[in-house]
């Protein structure tokens, strides 16, 4: 049986009507999808995202314990020299995190665009919405809304576009359930995250060339 070479989508005008057809690389919209490529790709983003923020005071840092807590013989009781020590309550924190830790890790271009392809491959098999062209004449977040409502756009959305114009970033921002992207920053982790995935036919071109 020959490889498939390309996929056949329909393309809408932003009224939501279908006015053609076009085809997009098998190579690209149309692999089977690779599960680990995939994890790999989301587990690389999220802890990229991550903020070393957590920091706990070590024994010099806390404040106070500057008195000897009671004289060193005689009372019975284990000598002690501060009342910061890290075996008292309130006292430093030992081995706790320092807030300088570093939670990168990275995918070679090679997985990364295996899962970018695979995401794009789930998408075009359920979600993908291709529209001719993408444009607002005025920021109205109205406008936008209707968009979405023409394709019959349901759930969270992801919308890629060639350029994302200041009516189009003012239209879009106040509706949640959807994001605008341009093609050199759609990720794996949106590509999941959304039920629909909406893009331009210069965009679909873009994505393509810049994955093949």
């Amino acid at each position: 049986m020959a490889e498939k070479k390309n996929v056949s989508v329909k393309v809408y005008n932003m009224a939501g009507e279908e006015i053609s057809k076009m085809n997009l690389s098998a190579a690209v919209f149309g692999i089977e999808p690779h599960q680990q490529a995939m994890f790999d790709a989301v587990q690389v983003e999220q802890a990229n995202q991550r903020q070393a923020t957590a920091k706990t005071k070590v024994r010099h840092e806390v404040s106070g314990g500057g008195k000897k807590p009671w004289r060193q013989k005689g009372t019975g009781r284990a000598r002690s020299g501060s009342s910061r020590s890290p075996i008292w309550v309130g006292g430093g924190t030992v081995f706790g995190p320092v807030g300088d830790q570093n939670f990168t890790i990275s995918q070679n271009k090679k997985e990364h665009k295996l899962a970018l392809k695979s995401a794009l491959s789930l998408k075009t098999k359920d979600g993908l919405l291709v529209v001719d062209e993408i444009k607002f004449d005025e920021k109205k977040t109205k406008n936008f809304v209707n968009f979405l409502e023409a394709l019959k756009v349901g759930g969270k959305a992801l919308i890629v576009i060639d350029e994302i114009t200041e009516n189009i970033f003012a239209s879009a921002r106040n509706v949640g359930y959807a994001k605008v992207v341009t093609p050199d920053n759609v990720s794996v982790v949106d590509l999941l995250n959304v039920d629909n995935l909406v893009l331009s036919q210069a965009s679909a071109k873009a994505i393509e060339e810049a994955l093949k």
